[in-house]
């Protein structure tokens, strides 16, 4: 399991300074030590997709076409540049990167923006 951290967060007490103050632009609560998500995986516009604390969001499109009385398969890799800096449990979760408004990078996804997982990896619970 991996400690946890927050993206461009020098120590840990910076660390829990950004987690707190994203988590109020983001208008959720910020989870305790030993409930906070390192990573959720959900579906999304017929794609499955990840979001991980650190990383860029990704994900996994398969179609299936009926041809000739055969089923043809093709998988799809997207990705985003979009990095996601913290993960808020609830019903549904939130995810907060960082694209407009943090910085200036745009994206196609909100942010922040939720998701209903259906699996999800917390940090370390130390």
């Amino acid at each position: 399991m991996v400690a946890f951290f927050v993206p461009r967060a020098a120590d840990a007490e910076q660390a829990e300074r950004l987690y707190d103050a994203l988590a109020e632009f983001a208008g959720v609560a910020a989870a305790p030590a030993g409930e906070r998500v390192r990573a959720i995986t959900f579906d999304q516009d017929d794609a499955r997709w990840t979001a991980q604390v650190g990383e860029e969001l990704s994900g996994v499109r398969t179609t299936r076409l009926l041809r000739r009385g055969e089923v043809l398969e093709h998988t799809e890799t997207l990705t985003s540049a979009t990095r996601v800096l913290a993960i808020y449990p609830g019903t549904p979760f939130t995810v907060v990167t960082d694209a407009q408004p943090i910085t200036g990078a745009a994206s196609e996804w909100a942010n922040p923006f939720t998701a209903t997982p259906d699996e999800v990896t917390p940090f370390d619970r130390r």
